[in-house]
């Protein structure tokens, strides 16, 4: 079983280094790279101001996040959660400092590196120099974007769930409904194992057709034999 989590992070800013806190985390199981089901999601409590600028983009004020868990409280459900394989996230360098400055707050171990998957990386080098935004992404892949009003992260890690597979190789097919309290029905893919090739197999009409658009060519290399 190939175990990895895609993650997303909002925060009061953009600096952890400056104070900035992590007020959000939320995050998907995936294995053979396809969701499970399974999520992390948490609202904290960031002890300092929410900045309006801040509010603007994911909508979460200091009265939405007044008496939810420390960071503290959390941490160490979110650790074994995220476990020891890869850790995906779009713009990962900036989740992955929010959430090194958190652990190390509560002396516990930083993520390794190694474990980083930027999709934004991925994304840059598939459809260079052309907008490589979340959003920018759906619309490219044709993913419904219809609730993202604001940032909200578990709805990010779903969208990015969907963009990830697309990213990787494409979309699976046998999808099945699950709910949200916060976002209403989402379309989750169902983990059926390790991708594979589908056979598929002409029927006689098409090799017919086939057949006589070959007759019309003088000598066709790719002709059946």
């Amino acid at each position: 079983m190939n175990r990895s989590v895609l993650f997303d992070t909002e925060t009061t800013g953009l600096e952890p280094l400056n104070g900035d806190r992590v007020l959000e985390i939320a995050a998907l199981e995936l294995v053979n790279d396809l969701p499970t089901g399974r999520h992390f999601h948490c609202l904290i409590d960031p002890q300092r101001d929410i900045p309006t600028e801040a509010s603007r983009v994911h909508g979460f004020t200091s009265a939405d996040v007044a008496g939810k868990p420390l960071f503290a409280d959390i941490a160490a459900d979110l650790l074994a959660f995220l476990g020891d394989g890869k850790l995906i996230a779009h713009n990962a360098p900036f989740d992955f400092g929010f959430l090194d400055m958190e652990f190390s707050r509560v002396g516990m171990p930083l993520l390794a590196r190694e474990r980083m998957v930027d999709t934004l990386d991925l994304a840059k080098k598939r459809f260079p120099g052309m907008p490589n935004s979340l959003d920018a992404l759906c619309r490219r892949f044709d993913i419904d974007l219809s609730a993202r009003t604001t940032h909200n992260a578990l709805l990010d890690c779903r969208l990015l769930a969907e963009v990830y597979v697309e990213l990787t190789g494409g979309r699976q097919r046998g999808l099945s409904l699950a709910t949200d309290e916060q976002a209403g029905p989402i379309t989750v893919y169902v983990h059926t194992g390790p991708r594979t090739p589908r056979l598929m197999e002409p029927t006689e009409a098409e090799l017919a057709a086939h057949a006589a658009f070959l007759a019309r060519i003088k000598e066709p290399i790719w002709a059946m034999e």
